[in-house]
């Protein structure tokens, strides 16, 4: 008895040092909560509760005509802005013309100015026809300051030469987000996947955002083991993986090791993001498990009787797969697979 409790034990401590195992593991997928990025009332449904889905596929669609209305008043608000960009141009080449007929007039009345005062130094003109040349000289430089807030004006409503007009701008912008709201009235799978959880009917009024069914994606899922802290002791990143599920009896499958979770909630604090592992109040307290994420070779296949939350056996080659104790346990392995046939 002594010798098989020695044996059992050594057994025991080996095969977690050279091929960790459970049975305790379970298939996880991305779940994302389906959600239209426009509010509208929903005019059509195309899938069906638990339905597979392919990348692309219309899942249900929005009443279109209020996104279209929209279209056709941002289509109308920018041909109206292009417009208003023509006539700027109008104004500013007008603008421009009158700058130079003032600048002309300013230096003819200047010249005129000049003259005047001349022959009144010389006593061949009168005051008053000194004062008029004076008054038409002051009157250009004011019709030119004017001319040229005009023109600065109008170099302002067209915008820089090197730069899209504001004005044109903002209503291209508001066009193509009008239709885009048009696209996002069909909301789409974003992968291959299930729907599940759907909570729409048509006639409904569902908000941006509001989350209308949940999306499981099919197309990379993988596998959660807990393992003990000292079944970790040898297990690395790109250790092999021999998996199997009970909803595949009688099967095994080929896999490694993504990744080791750097951390746990031991429980003892407030909720962190970490998965959570409850302390015990026994006087021999459990071992703790870390969570290990494990992938299917990409030569193998996901069956597809397995979904999210299926039960999952690991048990993995932290050494030599050839290794005596590495063989016995894939020959235990494929034992428990068979028993899967029975429960």
């Amino acid at each position: 008895m002594l010798v098989l409790f020695v044996g059992s034990l050594a057994w025991h401590v080996a095969s977690d040092l050279v091929a960790p195992s459970t049975s305790s593991g379970a298939v996880s997928a991305s779940t994302t909560q389906i959600a239209p990025r426009a509010a509208g009332q929903v005019a059509e449904i195309f899938v069906i509760d638990n339905q597979e889905v392919e990348r692309g596929q219309p899942l249900f669609a929005l009443d279109p005509a209020p996104f279209e209305l929209a279209v056709r008043q941002a289509e109308a608000a920018y041909q109206q802005a292009l417009v208003g960009l023509n006539a700027s141009t109008v104004n500013l080449t007008a603008a421009r013309a009158q700058v130079d007929q003032a600048e002309a007039n300013l230096e003819n009345a200047r010249t005129a100015a000049e003259r005047t005062r001349s022959l009144f130094e010389r006593g061949t003109a009168t005051q008053a026809q000194l004062e008029a040349a004076e008054l038409q000289l002051s009157s250009s430089q004011s019709s030119l300051e004017s001319a040229q807030a005009s023109l600065e004006s109008a170099q302002l409503q067209l915008g820089d030469d090197n730069q899209p007009n504001p004005q044109v701008e903002a209503a291209r912008i508001q066009l193509e987000q009008a239709k885009l709201n048009l696209d996002f009235a069909t909301v789409v799978a974003p992968a291959d996947g299930v729907i599940t959880n759907l909570q729409l009917s048509v006639g409904q009024f569902v908000n941006a955002g509001a989350p209308a069914m949940t999306f499981i994606d099919s197309e990379q899922p993988w596998v959660v083991v807990d393992l003990r802290e000292n079944q970790l002791a040898n297990v690395e990143v790109g250790d092999p993986v021999s998996l199997i599920f009970d909803a595949v009896p009688g099967r095994t499958f080929t896999g490694q090791v993504r990744g080791i979770a750097w951390g746990i909630d031991p429980g003892r604090m407030a909720a962190n993001g970490l998965p959570q592992n409850q302390p015990s109040t026994r006087w021999f307290e459990p071992a703790r498990t870390i969570p290990v994420q494990i992938e299917l070779a990409q030569d193998e296949a996901w069956p597809r009787n397995v979904r999210a939350g299926s039960k999952t056996g690991a048990l993995i080659f932290a050494t030599d797969p050839s290794n005596p104790v590495a063989l016995v346990s894939r020959g235990l392995q494929i034992i428990q697979t068979y028993l899967s046939y029975l429960y």
